[in-house]
């Protein structure tokens, strides 16, 4: 195998498989970005603490405008249905988002969003998935 290298130069053999190898991704860490993958654990009707935790920070925050259960409000859209992938609800939570006349501000400068994102959305997941119903969900301990 042989490619070009910058300034026309020829690449051969290993070098260059190497190049296309690393240009692919491999080697790369895993991601938890398969749509599969849960954010959360839930074991004899109990969430895992990470859950439990972006349950009270939704609340304290999120709930306002997207709901008690994450399906929406008067002027927020839903956030369990339908789901949202975990980078693009990173991304709108903490830059924020203008979707027509709808503006959400970013998040990124509070420390009560900004450092439990992850939890936030395993608890939006659970809520997607069906896999906690709505109230409080009882932690494990």
């Amino acid at each position: 195998m042989t490619a070009i290298g910058a300034g026309g130069r020829v690449i051969g053999g290993w070098l260059s498989t190497l190049v296309l190898l690393l240009a692919s991704g491999a080697g790369a860490e895993p991601t938890d970005n398969r749509p599969d993958a849960k954010a959360y654990s839930i074991a004899d009707g109990r969430v895992d603490r990470r859950t439990y935790d972006g349950y009270r920070r939704y609340h304290a925050v999120c709930s306002h405008c997207h709901g008690p259960d994450g399906l929406g409000g008067a002027f927020a859209p839903s956030l369990v249905d339908p789901p949202l992938a975990p980078e693009a609800f990173r991304d709108a939570t903490l830059a924020g988002r203008v979707n027509g006349r709808s503006v959400m501000r970013g998040f990124a400068d509070d420390p009560n969003v900004a450092n439990h994102v992850d939890a936030i959305f395993a608890y939006l997941q659970a809520r997607a998935d069906g896999a906690i119903g709505r109230g409080r969900p009882q932690p494990s301990d």
